[in-house]
């Protein structure tokens, strides 16, 4: 058994890599093929030191262990915050827009106001339907709005 490590060469790392990779073809899972490329960096690295068989080992085991944080962190999607900035805050979105007061106008502070498809709960001076008002702040689903 011995022996056969001990013959571990070059050649041996690199076409065990290309043979990972070629399974990782057959069965996809993105698993094989960064076992495969740890055994190529064995093997280049072979040509140009001379390495015992256990440094190798131990090299092809440390390449294979940080593949996968290192890919991990390269396969994140990156969120592009420009697509869609009040993606889960849709009262945010609102902020410093104006509306129209509906049928229902604002009295004793309180009243509805209806954006899209949606009536929201508004809070501001009294205000006469058919007025606009602008959301001046936001407090979970209640808005604050003053006269436009």
């Amino acid at each position: 058994m011995t022996d056969m490590f001990v013959s571990l060469g070059t050649w041996n790392w690199l076409i065990f890599g290309f043979i990972l990779m070629a399974l990782e073809v057959l069965a996809p899972g993105i698993f094989l093929f960064w076992l495969g490329l740890a055994a190529l960096l064995v093997g280049l690295i072979s040509f140009t030191v001379v390495l015992s068989w256990q440094i190798q080992l131990v090299m092809f085991a440390v390449f294979a262990a940080a593949a996968v944080p290192i890919w991990r962190r390269l396969a994140r999607p990156k969120p592009d915050a420009s697509a869609s900035p009040f993606l889960n805050k849709r009262t945010e979105a609102l902020l410093g827009r104006e509306f129209t007061l509906g049928e229902k106008p604002i009295i004793d502070g309180s009243g509805t106001v209806r954006i899209g498809d949606t009536v929201w709960r508004v809070a501001g001076p009294d205000t006469p339907a058919g007025t606009r008002v602008k959301v001046v702040q936001v407090d979970g689903a209640n808005l604050t709005v003053a006269a436009a």
